[in-house]
């Protein structure tokens, strides 16, 4: 075995007093900082976290066990559903726990559960404590469609110690329970892998038939369609590319076919992980922290599933210490950062923060969490646990990386490990769905980071280029690809639409507004290092309409964390470091080329990073034709204003962009006339 590079300088995560501080029902052990010279972390410390989380859980069991009535406010699906959703996910986490611990149980979490099932399928759909509710089709009664894959699954791990020890009268009991998600609607994405996941189960006890064999068959084809390349798939029809695509359709299917024996489909499924691995993996922050998007993000160190997953199969481009670095430190970034309230996990992102959370989720719906820690199945003396820890070869370099199939534009600085995506791909809107109606914020902007999150709807956005006519700024929604240009840079455009909020300003929908025939924006990002620079270009707008474009949010506890500056047409916010160890923040917008004004605009809503946030906006108009080419220079840092560097110099010629970087890399050429794409 090779030996490791030596750990970098700066790397290095403080001691594990916040970590240890956030565990109180077990003993936490002492940090390894032999074995473990980044986190300090071990396999017992996973093991200790997956224990005092299970046990703070289990202290709001219903009296038969079959549900957890954890606190919190109720989900749309309500409090029966919201205690089977908190029994199952958490369920998860104990059978990856005893598959890995070869059986050795010694809070006796397995047999809480196992009681838990007797309970809930004895009566189904009764309004009782215990009773589960009977699934049904996408909608009101959908969600246990999600649970049940989750009992499935755990069943199915722990077979021997399950549903071998259930009477023949129980076991048929849970096979009625669980059919009915065979024959109902789940919703049109990852949802479909619900059924194939408790089809493999019943098939796995000998309970298969065409019904079964038909769901399999079905899942498996549909993941095949939203396979888009690179290891990325789409969460369902259009272009959704977020982290479900690691703690869902990768997750799945690699399991049904782990647990099935099926080594050809394994295989298959195991490449495309190895490969989605290569750009995915490098979206996590130094610090441990995954990318801020998409929804769900309250499931946290879910993120993790497919790093875990490429531990269990060995298919991942990652060396076993560095996976135990990534999956250490990302244990470690949300414990430390508050989580956890009395060892529950809490709606939101470090702690509550309601912007971060659906509609659909309920108080046991961060336990989706448990995902994050599948490496549990594997044992004390699997290289994963044995290895020592090392820097991943993207912490020695700054990284530029285009993923093509999902219009993404990765960008890593090694100096301080932060990580921004570019968001040229990626709506989340079904093709038969209106391209109209309220912006998703989590979808909507143009770039997303470890250290940042999106502003709350109707605060001012960040990470947006918009119009405004008749009063109303424009908002992005359906986002239309365009072919990647060079190494360094992508290009998308969109159609501005209006939207006009019902039935109050502050509402989250949104009917009818202005409409702007074959109005169009076009958007295009070139990055190097930490610099950014970005292009928007206008087509049929108003003459003189105005034009604003924001930079990076900052956030902070209050106003008073936060310096923002803003004169003619650049601004800069920063806060000061975090007590965690990141140092201060900054976030930088400077016009190049068409603004002329700036400004440091107020989000009150805060993000999921600070109560309190501020963005830096660049301000212009269109030109007298109703169209104009705009040039900015962004950047976010680690650092205090004015250390990124030089602003890279850039010439326009009619709608060519040169851009000529401070560094080695060569200059950047864009012909806007030549982006292509066909306005409806």
């Amino acid at each position: 075995m090779s030996t490791p590079p030596p750990e970098l300088p700066g790397l290095v995560l403080p001691g594990i007093d916040r970590f240890a501080r956030a565990l109180t029902r077990v003993e936490v052990p002492a940090e390894d900082r032999e074995l473990s010279p980044h986190t300090g972390l071990t396999r017992a410390h996973w093991l200790a976290a997956a224990d005092d989380l299970l046990l703070s859980a289990a202290r709001y069991r219903s009296p038969g066990g079959a549900r957890l009535d954890l606190p919190g406010p109720v989900s749309q699906q309500g409090v029966r559903t919201d205690g089977l959703e908190a029994f199952a996910r958490t369920f998860l986490l104990a059978a990856f726990r005893h598959v890995g611990e070869r059986g050795e149980d010694p809070h006796g979490h397995l047999d809480r559960y196992l009681e838990g099932v007797v309970s809930g399928t004895r009566t189904p759909g009764r309004d009782d404590a215990d009773s589960w509710p009977v699934i049904g089709h996408i909608g009101r009664h959908g969600q246990p469609h999600v649970e049940a894959a989750s009992v499935a699954l755990s069943m199915h791990l722990t077979k021997a110690d399950s549903w071998d020890r259930l009477a023949p009268d129980e076991q048929d009991r849970l096979d009625a329970w669980l059919r009915n998600a065979l024959g109902n609607e789940p919703a049109s994405n990852n949802w479909y892998l619900f059924p194939l996941t408790i089809a493999s189960f019943l098939e796995g006890v000998g309970r298969a038939d065409r019904q079964t064999s038909w769901v399999i068959e079905r899942g498996i084809g549909l993941i095949d369609q939203w396979y888009r390349g690179e290891g990325w798939y789409s969460d369902g029809d259009g272009q959704a590319f977020d982290h479900y695509i690691g703690w869902a359709l990768h997750l799945y299917p690699l399991l049904h076919a782990r647990l099935r024996g099926d080594r050809a489909l394994e295989d298959r499924l195991a490449a495309r992980l190895d490969t989605f691995l290569s750009t995915f993996a490098p979206t996590f922050d130094r610090n441990g922290a995954p990318l801020h998007y998409g929804r769900s993000l309250t499931y946290r160190t879910g993120t993790l599933a497919s790093l875990a997953m490429g531990a269990v199969t060995g298919r991942s481009p990652l060396r076993p210490g560095q996976t135990r670095r990534v999956l250490s430190a990302c244990l470690r970034y949300f414990l430390e950062r508050g989580s956890t309230e009395d060892g529950l996990f809490t709606l939101g992102w470090h702690g509550p923060h309601q912007p971060t959370v659906q509609r659909y989720s309920g108080p046991g719906s961060p336990y989706w969490a448990s995902k994050g820690f599948a490496a549990l199945m594997l044992p004390a003396d699997h290289p994963l646990w044995t290895a020592t820890e090392e820097a991943p070869e993207w912490e020695r370099t700054d990284q530029v990386t285009a993923v093509a199939p999902a219009g993404l534009l990765l960008q890593r600085t090694a100096g301080d490990g932060l990580v921004r995506v570019h968001n040229h791909g990626s709506d989340h809107i079904k093709p038969h769905a209106a391209d109209s109606g309220a912006p998703d914020p989590l979808y909507a902007r143009l770039a997303y980071s470890t250290r940042t999150g999106p502003t709350s709807l109707h605060n001012a956005p960040d990470n947006d280029i918009s119009v405004q006519y008749r009063g109303i700024w424009s908002v992005r929604r359906r986002i239309h690809m365009l072919p990647p240009g060079g190494d360094n840079w992508l290009a998308s455009w969109h159609a501005p639409r209006f939207p006009q909020y019902a039935p109050f300003d502050a509402s989250p929908d949104a009917n009818g507004g202005p409409v702007l025939p074959s109005v169009r924006i076009d958007s295009v990002v070139a990055v190097d290092g930490v610099h950014e620079v970005r292009i928007h270009r206008l087509a049929n707008v108003p003459p003189g309409a105005p034009v604003r474009l924001s930079g990076w949010a900052v956030a902070g506890p209050d106003r008073e964390a936060l310096t923002a500056h803003a004169s003619g047409a650049s601004a800069t916010v920063t806060t000061a470091g975090s007590a965690t160890g990141e140092g201060p923040l900054t976030s930088r917008l400077t016009g190049l080329h068409g603004w002329v004004g700036a400004a440091a605009a107020i989000a009150p809503g805060g993000t999921a990073y600070g109560a309190w946030s501020v963005v830096p906006e660049l301000h212009g108009e269109a030109d007298e034709r109703g169209g104009g080419l705009y040039v900015a220079y962004a950047a976010l840092a680690s650092s205090a204003p004015g250390d990124e560097g030089p602003v890279p110099a850039v010439e326009v010629d009619g709608a060519r962009v040169r851009v000529a970087w401070t560094g080695d890399r060569p200059d950047t050429v864009i012909d806007l006339a030549h982006l292509g794409g066909t306005t409806p």
